[in-house]
């Protein structure tokens, strides 16, 4: 897990400098890789490969069951790195092996879904309105600095470089210094189905490099996933050069279990959930809702939930919930657990560190009591195994307090009443929600969110959309089809 050079220009190149980073593994806190620093230098020659690439290269030339044939190509490249991923992902971010196969299952699906989509797509269409007639045109944004988080590096690098690539475009992906190994494995696979040199570019670096990447003139578009914080400043960048943007950003969302629901089964399940990859999820639903005459009777199960998870090492097949992908990130978690007592919530389970665990970034599977919505654990998101259980008094008052956050990304509602559930659904405002299960991405349906929860959508027809221009060219009526 040493990697040497940049994925640039459709060849591994050396670095512009000798600095080097190390993957930290976040279950033993020690160096398990290294890869290096790039540079400013070095996001320009991966810039101008791109650049080269559209303006030059046959890749947005290319009919739409050409590029289509690369992309199923691409798709079973990835599926046979699968193992890759996985052992690498249980390293360098600390997910557990348990989860790793739903990780990485939208890896290869992906791509061969946009496969699928272009091979149809109306690319062109004619407008005809008398003598007079447009040719509508959607092609190619151009050359996409696409910018993704730690939490699930090779998945978030897919849902943008399947669809931009599908679109005709070029890409230059930077992943994260917390976890850049994985997609060093997405180039290879990429490089291997016979992606045209510069269309796929990977070059790891820090928020210097990233920054640069997007305000640099040679990208079109910028494409991010990570935190609402970063994504303004992002926007504001972007704003600037009137750049295209797609950000997808933080969350806080909120489970509605109604009151005919069964809570002995839903409240493990959700709890279950929340904590999946550590909490470390954008949509996790970190707020169970629980109508107020059954809120002691879903304390206790989430509490039992909570204290019967199994928490360790996640090279072990047993452990549900694996540590925090940084030192600094714990310490994030542990502040806001603090927080929680001084602002007159109650830790019903969890709160520390396991104790049989002397190594590694932990934090215990947390439950949160007492909590009412306007109090910051209720209102920021925490990024770790923490939930906050929060009454209401009404299916209207739980609507209310799912939709009172700056936030709208996910969400769920859970009842005996599939009807009832999604009169509620269409009530709560944020981008994706489900009815008695969790949130589960398809390729084929749109995922992004409301507010503060970012602009654009991933995957779907509305994912490829978001790198396509449209523009039109007035013809002759009897040029029209």
């Amino acid at each position: 897990m040493y990697r040497n050079g940049f994925y640039i220009g459709g060849q591994w190149v050396e670095p512009a400098s000798a600095e080097r980073f190390g993957v930290v593994s976040p279950s033993t806190e020690e160096v398990v890789g290294e890869v290096p620093v790039a540079t400013i230098a070095d996001m320009d020659r991966a810039v101008a490969a791109a650049r080269t690439a559209f303006d030059e290269g046959p890749w947005p030339r290319l009919t739409p069951g050409e590029r289509a044939d690369v992309l199923e190509r691409a798709a079973a490249k990835l599926r046979e790195r699968v193992p890759d991923f996985a052992a690498v992902s249980v390293d360098e971010m600390g997910i557990a092996v348990s989860h790793v196969a739903m990780h990485h299952a939208m890896v290869a699906p992906v791509f061969d879904y946009y496969a699928q989509l272009i091979r149809t797509f109306a690319f062109e269409r004619s407008v005809v309105a008398g003598e007079s007639a447009g040719l509508v045109i959607s092609e190619p944004v151009g050359v996409v600095a696409a910018i993704i988080p730690w939490n699930a590096p090779v998945n978030l690098a897919a849902w943008k470089v399947g669809p931009a690539l599908a679109a005709g475009c070029t890409v230059v992906l930077k992943p994260p210094p917390e976890a850049p190994l994985s997609n060093y494995i997405l180039a290879e696979a990429l490089h291997e189905a016979g992606v045209p040199a510069g269309v796929i570019n990977v070059v790891p670096g820090g928020r210097e490099v990233g920054e640069h990447l997007v305000t640099h003139p040679g990208t079109d578009k910028v494409a991010f996933t990570g935190s609402t914080e970063a994504g303004k400043r992002i926007m504001s960048l972007c704003g600037e050069q009137v750049k295209r943007v797609s950000l997808e950003l933080g969350g806080k969302s909120a489970a509605i279990v109604l009151d005919d629901a069964d809570l002995p089964a839903v409240i493990p399940a959700l709890v279950g959930g929340a904590m999946y990859n550590s909490g470390q999820v954008c949509a996790a639903q970190t707020r169970i809702l629980v109508p107020r005459r059954r809120y002691a009777e879903a304390l206790a199960l989430a509490e039992a939930a909570a204290s019967g998870t199994p928490v360790g090492d996640p090279h072990d097949a047993a452990t549900m919930v694996g540590p925090l992908v940084a030192e600094r990130q714990r310490a994030r978690v542990e502040g806001y657990i603090e927080l929680a007592g001084k602002e007159g919530a109650r830790v019903v389970s969890g709160g520390g560190r396991p104790g049989h665990l002397s190594r590694g970034w932990y934090v215990e599977p947390t439950v949160l009591g007492d909590v009412h919505n306007a109090m910051r654990v209720a209102q920021e998101e925490i990024f770790g195994p923490v939930v906050c259980a929060i009454p209401y008094d009404s299916d209207e008052d739980a609507v209310r307090i799912a939709n009172d956050s700056r936030y709208g990304l996910s969400g769920s509602v859970w009842t005996s009443d599939p009807a009832r559930g999604l009169a509620t659904a269409r009530g709560v405002r944020t981008g994706v929600l489900t009815i008695n299960h969790h949130n589960a991405p398809m390729p084929m349906v749109p995922f992004g969110g409301f507010k503060e929860s970012g602009l654009g959508r991933e995957l779907g027809p509305e994912g490829l959309a978001g790198y396509l221009e449209s523009r039109t060219i007035g013809i002759p009526a009897g040029l029209a089809r």
